[in-house]
């Protein structure tokens, strides 16, 4: 035990001496939330629309004051009759242009059906079937309006039929925010502790100490712990930071028990120090560690943690390969406590996934220092 505290005391030592060090752990994880948490959103607001009203009657004029009251669109241009649509799409005047026919507002009168359009530029498909579904909300309401006025009724309630009442549980707003700021907290956890970590073992190599450690009486295990408490301890104080960070700027608020956060984190936390250890065990320079931590971090914790995209819609090949990563058990963990105030009980696996990850890991490590001191 001695061994290991001497080992975990030197270590914060010669990581209090090195600036780059304990930047990298402590205020490059809230830089990135806040970088990444006001560049990431899926919420798409304002709109910029043009308009092409070839009717110019009081109907048109109501159509587009729905359009400009939802709070979505925002009309940025007001395009004569023949106006060429695709050159004003192309040269982003618009990103959606709504086309008024003539007749509609005769058509309306009459009580007929009036068609209108909506041209969309599709280049980005998410933004452009989010745009979809906004304006077909706006036209299912003027058509309630126009159902209501047709039956001279003050409103529609008196009609029998289905009532529809929605309830949005946990984030009642959609906000992209409220679900992308705790995946961007497992996401900078992982990278900045692997890099940490694996930068530290490296360093010590090519300065010589390493050498210096392997031939007192230490044990590889004792090693790996007296290297992982330190960072352990500073990676739990940025994590703390990022969740101040997430509370004050984005106004994420964690709904559930912080201790159930803590354990999570604790486990995720072992789990990404002891890859970082065992990614120095392979790597023969800092460029090289550095390299090999951030590639085998971030990439899978963007692209298959379902941190942004989801697991259920990927490639079967590739929902097999997720198991590999630690951050997609641990964001479901994390969005429990987090958003739905849930406790630890009802991800037991999601934790025995990560406790079995950190032990494996740490074990691989133990035997590939024990190999290279052999």
């Amino acid at each position: 035990m001695r061994k290991t505290v001497a080992v975990a005391v030197k270590e914060i030592r010669q990581a209090v001496r090195d600036p780059l060090s304990l930047t990298l752990l402590l205020v490059l994880p809230a830089a990135l939330l806040l970088l990444y948490g006001f560049a990431l959103n899926f919420d798409v607001r304002e709109i910029a629309t043009a308009v092409e009203d070839r009717d110019r009657s009081s109907e048109s004029r109501e159509l587009l004051r729905a359009f400009t009251a939802s709070g979505y669109f925002r009309v940025t241009a007001d395009l004569p009759a023949g106006t060429d649509l695709e050159r004003a799409v192309e040269r982003r005047i618009a990103r959606a242009v709504l086309v008024v026919p003539r007749g509609y507002g005769a058509a309306i009168a009459a009580g007929r059906n009036a068609p209108v359009q909506l041209v969309l530029d599709g280049t980005d498909a998410t933004t452009a079937t989010t745009i979809l579904g906004y304006a077909e909300g706006v036209i299912a309401h003027v058509n309630a309006e126009r159902v209501r006025r047709g039956l001279g009724l003050a409103s529609l309630e008196s009609v029998p039929g289905i009532e529809y009442r929605a309830r949005v549980w946990y984030n009642p707003e959609l906000e992209s925010t409220q679900f992308l700021v705790p995946g961007l907290t497992g996401f900078i956890l992982m990278i900045t502790a692997v890099v940490a970590t694996s930068l530290s073992l490296v360093r010590e190599r090519e300065r010589g100490t390493l050498e210096q450690l392997r031939v007192t009486a230490i044990r590889p295990v004792e090693l790996i712990v007296g290297k992982l408490a330190p960072y352990l301890v500073i990676s739990l104080l940025a994590s703390g930071t990022i969740l101040l960070a997430a509370r004050w700027v984005f106004g994420v608020r964690i709904r559930g028990s912080v201790l159930d956060l803590f354990l999570a984190t604790l486990l995720y936390l072992i789990g990404a120090l002891a890859w970082g250890l065992l990614v120095s065990t392979l790597a023969r320079s800092q460029a090289m560690a550095f390299q090999i931590g951030a590639v085998t971090s971030m990439m899978p914790a963007i692209f298959l943690s379902g941190f942004i995209f989801p697991i259920r819609s990927m490639p079967a090949v590739l929902q097999i390969v997720s198991y590999a990563v630690p951050a997609r058990f641990y964001l479901v963990v994390l969005r429990g406590v987090i958003l739905k105030g849930a406790g630890l009980a009802p991800y037991w696996d999601q934790l025995a996934y990560l406790a079995t990850y950190a032990l494996v890991v740490t074990a691989l490590a133990a035997v590939r220092m024990a190999r290279r001191e052999a």
